[in-house]
């Protein structure tokens, strides 16, 4: 019981990766961007049933304030321009669901007019199946999505500017 061990039971060694993932990964804001019928699905993922809030997910009204992306719904030829000037405002790191049928392949809708899948457009992180995926499949994907954003390497091509104690 001397100071070695006050020292070693206070003293925590990580990686600076493993501190910047765990904080982005419990504070993900979603875009409030519903485009059809997925859209009702993600609002009520967002009430107080479900409650994204207890998972640090904040759905937010701007892409400037928003790091995650939910495609929810049908997208198409005209639209997906639009969706993509959105994402290219979102500030890096970002991330995309694809959330539905219509989002991931263009569900029943295989017509010229319709993107088939949201991935010809924009990177996607994570797919969330169903017509419309209910609820507990969005609160899955964004639990997939934050493991996903642990296991990355964030420092990755970063340059680190020297740190000099003075």
């Amino acid at each position: 019981m001397g100071v070695n061990n006050t020292i070693r039971d206070s003293v925590l060694f990580t990686t600076a990766d493993s501190v910047i993932n765990w904080s982005r990964s419990s504070a993900l804001w979603p875009e409030t961007f519903g485009i059809a019928c997925c859209a009702i699905e993600m609002i009520a993922a967002g009430c107080a049933r479900y409650d994204l809030d207890r998972f640090g997910v904040v759905f937010r009204p701007s892409p400037r304030q928003s790091d995650v992306m939910i495609i929810a719904g049908t997208v198409t030829r005209k639209f997906a321009p639009v969706v993509l000037r959105l994402y290219d405002q979102m500030p890096e790191p970002r991330w995309v669901i694809a959330m539905g049928t219509c989002a991931i392949s263009g569900g029943v809708y295989n017509t010229y007019a319709v993107v088939q899948g949201a991935e010809t457009f924009v990177p996607v992180d994570v797919h969330v199946p169903g017509c419309p995926p209910r609820p507990e499949a969005l609160m899955h994907g964004f639990l997939l999505l934050q493991e996903k954003i642990k296991k990355s390497r964030a420092l990755a091509g970063t340059p680190l500017e020297r740190v000099v104690a003075r």
